[in-house]
């Protein structure tokens, strides 16, 4: 155990907690822009999906990670739109178009990868070369812009008229359609927004910790990243806070593994381990959900005139 308290190791558990943190504030910043315009997003793990397999097929065939993170964050926005209009338009329970736009990017990925490359459960392995690069303090500059984004969100959110159509929207509707607020086109905006934001996670996971995309490899962080959204109250500073605590716990899974031994000497068994963050988040939402004030319009399609 005491190896686990040097400072190398914790060195290495604050850069490893802010790299698996990063897909994590990409999604949850997405989720931000929608939930605050009254369109609740499960459909946060869908878009990391459609993100992180366009962003492994535009990489593989182009040699290009930049485009292929930009090709990510397209194809984010293209889902999220499909998502947008048949919540917004056709009313569509928001709840259940999201788990379908979810179960399609599960699936829809591996009948496309059988296609080009003959592996329904896998693309193609990424040459290293041609990988989202790390900056010299060891971090990659995918994640400093993760970081870098979370006063940008506080600002827009905040400061601007934008921010504050948006958050009365999410809260009242019908007085905000009143002041001359588009409603529909906002929350519209919005769903994009959190598509394209949700896509870079998820591009990051397969261009950046990752070399290749390979079936359900978001493995659940869309959902953890709606969980740090309830915790965070949905606000951009602690959403951030909630983030670095689901990526620390990931970490400290990651970093335990072979090293905590029961009192008999045996070693854990490694899936009980890899259980930690997906146990946090349940108790966190078990804790703390009915003391979050969700936007008051959550979830309520907005019919002009009612």
């Amino acid at each position: 155990m005491s190896e686990l308290l040097t400072p190398t190791f914790l060195l290495i558990l604050l850069f490893s907690t802010i790299r698996l943190a990063t897909p994590l504030i990409f999604a949850a910043l997405g989720g931000l822009f929608s939930e605050r315009s009254g369109v609740i997003n499960i459909a946060l793990e869908g878009l990391m999906l459609s993100g992180a397999f366009t962003a492994a097929v535009v990489t593989y065939e182009t040699s290009n990670p930049y485009l292929g993170f930009v090709a990510g964050m397209f194809s984010g926005a293209l889902v999220a739109l499909v998502f947008a209009i048949a919540v917004i338009k056709f009313e569509a329970d928001q709840v259940v178009a999201g788990f379908a736009i979810t179960m399609l990017m599960f699936g829809l990925p591996a009948v496309i990868s059988s296609r080009l490359y003959d592996a329904s459960g896998a693309t193609n392995q990424i040459d290293k070369a041609y990988l989202l690069p790390e900056i010299v303090i060891g971090l990659p500059w995918v994640a400093i812009l993760a970081l870098a984004l979370v006063p940008l969100v506080w600002y827009i959110l905040y400061k601007t008229p934008f921010g504050l159509r948006l958050r009365a929207v999410g809260e009242n509707p019908s007085a905000a359609d009143s002041a001359g607020v588009n409603v529909y086109k906002l929350r519209y905006t919005a769903v994009i927004i959190s598509g394209i934001l949700a896509a870079a996670g998820g591009a990051y996971l397969s261009i950046g910790q990752g070399s290749f995309f390979t079936k359900g490899m978001s493995a659940g962080r869309g959902y953890i990243a709606l969980a740090a959204l309830i915790l965070a109250k949905w606000k951009p500073i602690p959403v951030l806070l909630a983030c670095l605590f689901f990526g620390f716990t990931e970490s400290l899974a990651i970093q335990l593994q072979g090293v905590v031994k029961l009192p008999s000497g045996d070693e854990i068994p490694v899936q009980f381990i890899q259980m930690i963050p997906y146990v946090l988040t349940i108790i966190v939402l078990a804790g703390f959900i009915g003391l979050s004030r969700a936007p008051k319009a959550l979830g309520i399609p907005y019919r002009k005139g009612n």
